[in-house]
């Protein structure tokens, strides 16, 4: 899915309270792309991700998928479009404690009133190395394990874009580098566009195409 992101500004508050998180960000992302945006705390890159992927409204500009721009629809015509299209990982894992790995992965799935294809759950979760532990409660996880059921949770609706904001913030750093390896690989074995935030220039390296983000402005810096 081509991904058009035009001039997108979010602005907070006014006067001398005012705050441009974003300052008419620009970018295209198209279909199989590996887009990494690195910036440090505070420099709009969760800001940026938010809006490009519908979770929150810019100011001003344009965020096309295809030829749809996502923040002129309705809230739930948006929520349907993320479950179906969108998969999201995030630092700080948001799995539900009361549910099972298995539960929490198919959640998306249980939103949107589909039934899970077993088959492919079985090979998201036996190449992540979580197949074992799907009966399992979160508390019970490591880590590195609670991320990767994130990532067969982002998986499982077979989205075409998937959002990765600060996915190996809360690991170490060897658990970081599990996780990644396999999330880039899932991404080339399943031609998946993937799009990372992170403040890691090691993790931004892995990219094809490099973004950075100062002060709300963002830059391209290289294509491999």
């Amino acid at each position: 899915m081509h991904i058009q992101v035009k001039d997108i500004s979010k602005i907070y508050g006014a006067g001398e309270n005012k705050v441009v998180a974003l300052n008419r960000a620009t970018i295209t992302i198209n279909e199989g792309d590996f887009i990494s945006i690195m910036g440090p705390s505070g420099s709009g890159k969760s800001t940026l991700l938010h809006i490009i992927s519908g979770l929150d409204v810019p100011t001003s500009g344009q965020v096309l998928y295809g030829d749809t721009d996502i923040h002129h629809g309705n809230d739930r015509e948006l929520s349907a479009f993320r479950r179906r299209k969108i998969g999201f990982i995030f630092q700080q894992f948001n799995l539900l404690p009361v549910l099972s790995a298995q539960e929490n992965i198919i959640m998306p799935l249980l939103l949107d009133k589909q039934r899970p294809d077993e088959s492919y759950l079985h090979d998201l979760t036996g190449y992540l190395g979580i197949h074992a532990r799907l009966t399992h409660l979160p508390h019970q996880l490591s880590g590195g394990q609670k991320q990767r059921v994130a990532i067969a949770r982002a998986l499982i609706a077979k989205p075409d874009i998937i959002f990765a904001d600060e996915p190996t913030g809360n690991l170490d750093s060897k658990s970081g580098g599990e996780v990644m390896e396999m999330l880039c690989g899932l991404r080339a074995k399943m031609n998946k566009t993937l799009v990372i935030i992170t403040h890691d220039p090691h993790i931004a390296e892995m990219a094809v195409c490099r973004f950075t983000i100062v002060d709300g402005i963002l830059s391209e810096v290289t294509a491999k």
